[in-house]
């Protein structure tokens, strides 16, 4: 996909569940509508999706499709976050909670605890894509200590980039940063990239190494500008001519000429993100999106079941690509196929 395609549209503003004829509800979620082909019919029903931005536009693709032949279920698609969207999901107020992340020990422990049962389905790839201003010249390529150093929980403070020099140098970075003005914009907390980026670029490790107390390491710093939205953050980054920050891969490729990728050095050299890069995992920072469905919920709702089932068929799946991810290899779709099949 080039930048600029059908998904930019989805991924530029509020993002609407249909194009066709999107509708709001009363609380200002976006409900989808419109008629046409494309599914399998199902005389009614709702269904709420919740959970990572990142995955959003995937959903909200399937749901655009699936309303087509649907025009009475009702579908809401939301992005909050991956750990917002598990709270919503663990106290039973949602139907399929969007993952840029698996689930964690302690949200599937508040599932459990709640009686909550679910099954977990791989539906793309992604590559956290870090980024600066196209006009800056403090790197091209960063490797995982200079990340540490730039993003990790002992680079609180730093106020430029060649703050992080000293530190870059202890913990195997490249180092030799500007001394430019280090603006750094990023998803927060409830975002499941932000535990993604800490978990792929080994920050938490690097953080124990360093003898950082173990409440702290599993943290980014604390002091930069946070969103949930990520066209939010791509305004952020945009915003200054020293900037950091990162992003999904498909709102990075559709951010325009105004941001600029870089790459990472995982230890085997440099790696730019691409579909390419993505698919075989040489990209450092590549991970897997999901979706997570309540089981009781498939039961008793004949249009989330039908919802799922299209979400995997090959016209759903293609959403993934729509919407600028990263398609599956074969087998890996078909396990997931196999694994909601089973139920």
């Amino acid at each position: 996909m080039t930048k600029g395609t059908r998904a930019g549209g989805i991924l530029a503003g509020t993002l609407a569940v249909a194009l066709l004829a999107g509708a709001c509800s009363d609380d200002g979620s976006t409900t989808s509508g419109g008629s046409g082909g494309g599914g399998t019919g199902v005389a009614s029903g709702e269904i709420v999706v919740s959970g990572s931005s990142t995955v959003e536009p995937i959903s909200a693709f399937v749901a655009e499709l699936f309303r087509e032949s649907n025009p009475d279920v009702t579908i809401t698609v939301e992005g909050p976050g991956t750990g917002d969207g598990f709270e919503l999901f663990c106290g039973g107020e949602t139907d399929i909670s969007d993952a840029s992340r698996p689930i964690e020990e302690e949200e599937a422990k508040a599932c459990k605890d709640a009686g909550i049962e679910y099954v977990e389905l791989e539906i793309a790839l992604d590559g956290i894509t870090v980024m600066t201003s196209p006009v800056n010249d403090a790197a091209t390529c960063l490797n995982l200590g200079d990340l540490y150093a730039l993003l990790g929980p002992e680079s609180e403070g730093f106020g430029t980039w060649s703050d992080a020099d000293a530190l870059a140098q202890e913990v195997g970075g490249t180092g030799g940063f500007p001394d430019a003005p280090l603006d750094v914009t990023g998803p927060g907390e409830e975002s499941g990239t932000y535990d993604a980026i800490i978990d792929l670029a080994g920050i938490e490790d690097t953080a124990l190494d360093q003898g950082v107390s173990e409440d702290a390491a599993g943290a980014l710093r604390p002091d930069y500008q946070s969103s949930p939205n990520d066209n939010v953050i791509i305004q952020g980054i945009e915003g200054s001519d020293s900037s950091l920050g990162w992003v999904g891969f498909a709102y990075a490729q559709n951010a325009g000429e105004g941001v600029k990728e870089l790459e990472i050095d995982g230890g085997d050299g440099c790696v730019a993100p691409t579909f390419d890069t993505i698919a075989d995992a040489s990209y450092p920072l590549s991970r897997s999106l999901y979706i997570y469905v309540n089981t009781a919920k498939v039961a008793e709702n004949a249009a989330l079941a039908a919802y799922v089932d299209y979400y995997l068929s090959d016209e759903g799946i293609s959403s993934v690509s729509e919407a600028g991810y990263v398609d599956l290899p074969a087998d890996r779709l078909e396990a997931a196929r196999s694994t909601w099949s089973g139920m």
